[in-house]
């Protein structure tokens, strides 16, 4: 039996010239010209009109499968927004590139462009972790894992405790926190009112004018603003695959994400004159300048760390640790660089009543010519004199 889809247009006619007919069938119209409408704007906004091996289409924004190779596995469809997108206007996408950049004729490296957020294995002992490159993208993605632990330790609700609740998750899992990270970070950008989304389409929205280089995902940026938390979690979340696929330009699209939920305007005001953009090309390569520190003692004991000028998370599983004092004798604290050499999450011992008399703690600490980690030296800027302990991990310098 053949069926045929027609427009809403055509549909609404055939209902109104047969005006004599049941209930049911006026139903069946409204229901196939809603059908039609919904599949319209899926399509349209995940650039899928036309074959899903179109070269111009993001790599994936559904639940698909992540990071494999060989059969594609079928994608579950993305969840229709709640709202429509508005593609970027080219005077906006000059702005951006050039608050970011210092100047529009200039584009990403290859890093960036290529950045995405990876997670390891699911399952494992990193089953939280994602993986770090070099660079100015090793920032963001270590302040993203910050929060993605935040979420896995004291917001989700499991039965696991302690590490566990990071090494038991599923790759589903790892989308649902990262989809909260993501959103946890734009909606403290848009100071707790606003989130705005950015994902791409198929087509490009604009003409570059003279002075502007089109990098192929800056002009195809779609716009999509929410004024509740949980609206965006869940739009990221159905469309996780836009920021972890291979090829999606991940890592950006979070990056002006960021930019758009806390607005070109705020952010032009906050940055000082020294600084006058985001980010620093340098003999071509981007690095990621510092715009903020982390305060000593936030709500939940999980640190981000610029050691060495290299970006890592220092974190406990006892969120009383800040707020009770009888919990910083001895505690535990646990560390992640973000390597792909880092095989396991680092274990430290950290005993704040060890006294400089005493004969081990002052071999330690003391020795002339002894070079101390500079990860101590860190914990000791919020734990003076406290001994480290690295219970058999190699200290990381």
């Amino acid at each position: 039996m053949q069926c045929t889809l027609r427009t809403p247009e055509q549909a609404m006619h055939a209902a109104h010239a047969e005006h004599t007919a049941p209930q049911t069938a006026l139903g069946e119209i409204s229901s196939r010209i809603s059908d039609l409408d919904k599949w319209r704007k899926i399509f349209s906004f995940c650039g899928r009109e036309g074959s899903q091996t179109a070269p111009q289409g993001p790599a994936g924004c559904g639940h698909g499968a992540v990071g494999t190779r060989g059969a594609a596995e079928p994608r579950v469809p993305p969840a229709e927004p709640q709202q429509a997108g508005r593609p970027i206007p080219m005077d906006m996408a000059t702005a951006l590139r050039t608050l970011l950049l210092g100047n529009a004729s200039r584009t990403f490296s290859q890093d960036w462009a290529g950045a995405h957020f990876r997670f390891r294995e699911p399952r494992s002992d990193l089953a939280y972790a994602l993986e770090a490159e070099k660079g100015g993208t090793r920032a963001i993605v270590m302040a993203v894992q910050a929060n993605i632990i935040k979420y896995l330790l004291f917001v989700r609700n499991t039965e696991h405790t302690h590490l566990e609740r990071l090494c038991k998750i599923s790759q589903k899992e790892q989308g649902e926190a990262l989809a909260a990270a993501l959103a946890d970070s734009l909606w403290a950008a848009g100071d707790g009112r606003r989130a705005t989304v950015c994902l791409l389409t198929a087509a490009t929205h604009c003409s570059p004018p003279a002075g502007y280089k089109a990098d192929s995902f800056t002009e195809r940026i779609h716009l999509f603003e929410f004024p509740e938390k949980a609206a965006a979690q869940e739009f990221i979340f159905d469309h996780i695959g836009c920021f972890r696929d291979e090829g999606s330009h991940g890592l950006i699209l979070f990056l002006y994400s960021l930019l758009f939920s806390r607005t070109l305007e705020r952010v032009r005001e906050e940055l000082c004159a020294a600084t006058p953009h985001l980010l620093e090309c340098s003999s071509g390569n981007v690095s990621c300048m510092q715009v903020g520190s982390m305060l000593k003692t936030p709500k939940f004991p999980i640190w981000l760390c610029s050691i060495n000028g290299t970006h890592s998370v220092l974190f406990g599983t006892n969120q009383l640790l800040l707020s009770d004092w009888k919990m910083e004798h001895v505690f535990h604290l646990y560390f992640y660089n973000g390597q792909h050499k880092q095989t396991r999450t680092a274990h430290l011992t950290i005993d704040t009543h060890s006294h400089h008399w005493e004969e081990g703690h002052c071999e330690a600490t003391s020795s002339p010519g002894r070079r101390a980690p500079s990860l101590e030296m860190a914990i000791r800027t919020k734990w003076p004199g406290a001994a480290v302990g690295w219970n058999g991990t190699q200290p990381f310098f």
